[in-house]
Order: C-alpha cells, then sequence, then structure tokens
C-alpha cells in the first residue's frame, strides 16, 4: 500500500522520511530534528501541505514551474507517450518523434544562431556536456591547449563534479576535491555587495575587464570558453550593471573565446525575454537549458549550439557522449507540450508586459523597508538585500546568512516560499501567477520583514 492511501500523520511522514531519505545541499542531523515540510499537493502557484496549509510557491519550485501546477495539457500528453513508447535511447543511429519535434521546436524559439540540441537529463549534466565539448570542439581544429574555461565566484552551473567546479561557490569546493583541473574564477558582477564606490556602470566595466585580465595572464591560447548565467541565480539574484554584457561580448569575440550563456534558470520566460541573453543583448555561442524547458513536469535538459560550433563537431567523428535519457520520450513530450503553453499563451510577453511591471512596481517598493538595502528585479526574478544599515549597505554583526534564515523561517509560517541566500531574499514565483495573487504574495513578503526587523532589533543585531 503506498503512503497516498495511509492515513500516517504529519510526525510519522516525517520518521519515515528522516530513516530513509538524505536530502540535497542539507544538514541531515539538523533538518531529521527539526522534520521535514511534506508538501501533499499544487495547484496554479500554490502548494499544499500535509498539515492543510496553502502556500505560494514563490520559487517556482527550483525555479522551474514556469507555467504552474497542473496543467492538464502536459499531464495528457505525458500519459499518450507513456502508451505510445515509454522509452527508447537516441543512440545507435536511432531517434524517436518526440525528439525530432522538441528539437525543431527548440531551434524555433531560441535565437536565432541556434538550430541544434544535443539533449541531456539537467543542467548540471547540460553543464558537464558543455566542459567536454568546447574542449573537443577546440581538440578536433589541433588547438587542444585551448581547454581551460573561466566562470565566474559565486555563479552555479549545478552540482556535478563538473558543473560544481563551473560553478564559483566555496562551500561546494570544499566538499569533493574540487573544482576539477582546468577551470578558473574571476569576479561576480555583484555591486551591491561589491561595488564599493563605483557606480553600477564603472563596477560592471571592471568586472567584465577582469575576463581580459584573466586572459592575459593565462593567455588566450589556452582559453576555451567563458560561462556564466545571464543574471545569477543561485548566488542571489545578482543582476549585472548595463555595461557588463556587452563588455564581456567584446572580449569574447576579440580573444576568439567561446562565449557560454547558462541558461537553465533564465531560459523559457523568466526575465520577459524568451532567454536572459536576449534580455541582456549578448549572443551566446553555446546555452545550456533545463529546468523551464518542461517547467520542471518531467527532468529534461539541453546544450543549444551554433552553427560554428555543431559543424566542427559534426566534421571531427564521434563525439564520445551521451546519457542513456538523452531526449527521453515522455519527458520530450512534456517539453513540447510546456513550449507549446509558453508560445500560444503568450507567457513570456505577458511577464515582459503585464504581470512583470506590476510585480516589478511593488517588489521594489519594498526596497523602502527599514531592513532593505536594495530590491531588484528583472522579469519574474528578484532580491532583497537585508541590512542593518541602508545607507552603508552594511553587513549583520553576526555569522552571514543568520538573519537570511530567521527572515526565511517567518516567510514559510507566513505562507510563503522565499528562498535566503546568505542574506538576500530571493523570489521568482510561476510566470502565470495573477494580479490579485502578486498582491497575496507583496503582502506576505511586508509581514515578514516586519516580524523578521522586528526579531533582529530584540536580538540586538541593529
Amino acid at each position: 500500500m503506498s503512503l497516498h492511501q495511509t492515513n500516517l500523520t504529519t510526525l510519522q511522514l516525517r520518521a519515515i522520511d528522516a530513516a530513509h531519505h538524505m536530502h540535497p545541499f542539507t544538514d541531515t542531523k539538523g533538518l531529521n530534528a527539526e522534520g521535514a515540510r511534506v508538501i501533499v499537493k499544487a495547484l496554479g502557484v500554490h502548494l499544499w501541505d500535509s498539515e492543510g496549509n496553502k502556500i505560494i510557491d514563490g520559487m517556482s519550485g527550483l525555479w522551474n514551474v514556469n507555467i504552474g501546477y497542473g496543467r492538464e495539457e502536459i499531464i495528457e500528453a505525458v500519459a499518450q507517450q507513456m502508451r505510445e513508447l515509454p522509452f527508447y535511447n537516441t543512440f545507435f543511429k536511432t531517434t524517436h518523434l518526440p525528439a525530432i519535434e522538441l528539437s525543431r521546436l527548440l531551434a524555433e524559439v531560441t535565437p536565432p544562431q541556434f538550430q541544434r540540441v544535443f539533449f541531456t537529463g539537467s543542467g548540471s549534466e547540460s553543464n558537464d556536456t558543455i566542459i567536454r565539448m568546447v574542449r573537443h570542439y577546440w581538440a578536433a581544429q589541433d588547438r587542444p591547449g585551448k581547454s581551460t574555461i573561466i566562470a565566474r565566484k559565486n555563479g552555479y552551473h549545478g552540482s556535478t563534479m563538473g558543473g560544481a567546479s563551473l560553478g564559483g561557490m566555496k562551500p561546494m569546493h570544499a566538499q569533493g576535491g574540487l573544482p576539477i583541473p582546468g577551470i578558473v574564477h574571476i569576479a561576480q558582477p555583484y555591486w551591491y555587495g561589491e561595488g564599493g564606490d563605483q557606480s553600477p556602470e564603472e563596477f560592471g566595466l571592471w568586472a567584465a575587464r577582469e575576463l581580459e585580465r584573466k586572459i592575459d595572464e593565462l593567455g588566450a591560447d589556452t582559453i576555451a570558453a567563458f560561462m556564466a548565467e545571464p543574471l545569477q541565480g543561485a548566488g542571489g539574484v545578482i543582476i549585472p550593471p548595463s555595461t557588463y554584457w556587452p563588455e564581456i561580448q567584446r572580449i569574447c569575440r576579440e580573444r576568439d573565446i567561446l562565449l557560454v550563456s547558462d541558461e537553465v534558470i533564465c531560459g523559457f520566460g523568466r526575465t520577459g525575454e524568451w532567454f536572459g541573453c536576449e534580455y541582456f543583448g549578448y549572443e551566446p555561442d553555446i546555452m545550456a537549458i533545463a529546468k523551464g524547458i518542461s517547467s520542471g513536469y518531467l527532468p529534461i535538459g539541453g546544450v543549444m549550439v551554433n552553427e560554428k560550433v555543431a559543424q566542427v563537431i559534426a566534421d571531427a567523428g564521434d563525439f564520445n557522449h551521451g546519457y542513456t535519457y538523452s531526449g527521453h520520450p515522455v519527458a520530450a513530450a512534456a517539453a513540447i507540450a510546456n513550449i507549446k503553453i509558453l508560445r500560444d499563451e503568450k507567457i513570456v510577453e505577458r511577464v515582459k508586459t503585464d504581470i512583470g511591471p506590476y510585480m516589478q512596481k511593488q517588489w521594489l517598493a519594498l526596497g523602502e523597508h527599514p531592513m532593505v538595502g536594495e530590491a531588484r528585479m528583472v522579469g519574474l526574478v528578484g532580491a532583497l538585500e537585508l541590512t542593518p544599515n541602508k545607507q552603508a549597505r552594511a553587513s549583520w554583526p553576526v555569522e552571514t546568512g543568520t538573519v537570511g534564515l530567521i527572515t526565511r523561517d517567518y516567510s514559510f509560517q507566513n505562507g510563503l516560499v522565499m528562498r535566503a541566500t546568505r542574506d538576500t531574499m530571493i523570489i521568482a514565483p510561476p510566470l502565470v501567477i495573477s494580479h490579485e495573487e502578486v498582491d497575496e504574495l507583496i503582502g506576505k513578503a511586508r509581514k515578514t520583514l516586519d516580524q523578521a526587523w522586528a526579531e533582529v532589533k530584540l536580538r540586538g543585531y541593529v
């Protein structure tokens, strides 16, 4: 008998979870002492837990449920594909209808330089694939020395050996012998936290030129690619200044270095454009995609490759890389249905012209709260920097992350999922959120800030 058919209490469910389930990115001992939240149902932008509490999912699951929960079109597409062809691989000179159709759809909705896709099962797999792909690209042209990949400190590119190495997060590098060789990191374009007395525009140029300085240090003949997220998601929704991406593109073009855009979070409408590179106005050679490609209904990812790169790889013979589930037919069917919903219902355009501006106005107004040093938002992804001193952009006089966790806990109590990264609160609701639901979300966020502000004053942090 499945747990769905039992009348187990939340305490009993938590006990089973604690006994058998190892959670990702979790202090297992601490979680088991507290007890995991048990989510049992979802619809639209809301979740319900095992205690019957209704919660606004302000993080779209994990940045990925772009079209919201409960879309019958995807459920039906998945069920039909399960009946017709539940699985077949795309190895050994073989393909199938969902892989063909999804490839064509992706060529239509991605920027025009992309006509080819290599399918994966996740964003992490996409970024691991890119490591091999860019190195193979240069080696196939008798330039195997161009193998180093430059990424950014505090960037996030997944948690596999390759993805976590590309990412620049110190806690991840502290475990498992990371980063792997051939990956180096430069400064992030984090004006609020690291810009000092420079204007955002000055800082954006400085941060971009850190790439140039690293290339000069290592030699352009050793650099395969520069990889970055359009805006840093898990790093704290760090939105680069307007000067940053044009300068990055100039440097890559002048130095003959591939430009790779990790669109796992920004892709499929999050910024109000189909892809984040389109919002920020640069043209990558390669894009990593996942998450919003299926709105999380099934796991699937991919690597979009421009013709220059694709042709070199095709001419070089076998590309000895792939996954059992590359182009999985059922996952591909979910992605096809999802992309058609995004396109046919003009959800991306709605983020740009309607719900995005509506939420941005209210979210940015939270910057007036005494606890908020900066409010920022692009499309439907935003952040609040928490500070005891707005004018000084000061840090808290306690361990980094303490105030963020206090605020996050109040948010959950108030029925709103907001994520805490360090002492930054971040949000990325489903793209289908309504005006009324935005009003509700903002009200809960404001209440959360009031409660957290009272708490930190009580503790003497201000």
